[in-house]
């Protein structure tokens, strides 16, 4: 839902943005096969849904949260003759499409990429490329900012599944309990995509957690909550 909104706020802006007489065609980035293919429905509807309330005409292509999909949507763009691009979920497939879209003198919105770097270079690279959504380091560091002071008293654990992602986001956490005086009863990296967390929840319960941050997939930590409560660690 947020990305339909989120969509939807992108394409209202850049109806008031044109000016009355002028057409504008606005391609659509979105993965609607694959794995992504839920979030990339949002972001078609969204865009239809504001396409139609603002008079404005839009392309939507599949960029299938690949490179390759990326660079053949960014084809597709620049052959129909779009004046901007709004969408994308995934870094590879939107660095893929970008420097063809430069050379096209197109800009890109991208609604669900939180990768720093991507407007960090922007000085360097030249990529016409903008952000409503928040950079990965926003997310950090707002969770480590709330958590630091809402378990100032609490027993709590870091885990991570070892990828950059999970351990960025414990480390920021980390880091920021360590400034603030406190400190975790439990530090671990857990193995991901398993179908249970068991051992890793007896592990939190004998270290006497009562509260878990965990750095990884929805779905891991999903099954960490079911194991907490099923061997009733007091856990959340």
């Amino acid at each position: 839902m947020r990305l339909l909104t989120t969509t939807s706020a992108a394409l209202l802006w850049l109806s008031l943005a044109a000016s009355a007489d002028a057409e504008m065609l606005v391609g659509v980035a979105a993965p609607l096969s694959g794995p992504s293919a839920i979030l990339g429905k949002q972001i078609e509807a969204g865009a239809g849904m504001a396409a139609e309330a603002n008079g404005i005409a839009i392309k939507v292509v599949d960029d299938t949260c690949t490179a390759d999909g990326g660079a053949a949507a960014a084809k597709e763009f620049v052959d129909a003759k779009v004046n901007v691009v709004v969408g994308f979920l995934c870094t590879e497939a939107i660095e893929a499409a970008l420097p063809t879209l430069k050379d096209a003198n197109i800009a890109v919105i991208t609604v669900g990429v939180r990768t720093e770097s991507l407007t960090d270079r922007r000085a360097k690279t030249g990529w016409p490329v903008y952000r409503l959504g928040p950079r990965g380091d926003d997310e950090r560091n707002a969770v480590a900012a709330k958590l630091t002071q809402l378990w100032r008293d609490d027993l709590f654990a870091i885990v991570d599944d070892g990828t950059i992602y999970g351990r960025e986001m414990a480390e920021t956490f980390r880091a920021a309990a360590e400034q603030a005086a406190l400190k975790p009863v439990f530090v671990d990296t857990f193995r991901p995509q398993l179908d249970n967390q068991i051992g890793l929840v007896g592990r939190l319960k004998k270290a006497g957690a009562t509260k878990v941050f965990a750095g990884g997939d929805g779905d891991d930590i999903a099954i960490m909550g079911r194991d907490a409560a099923q061997l009733d660690a007091g856990i959340t």
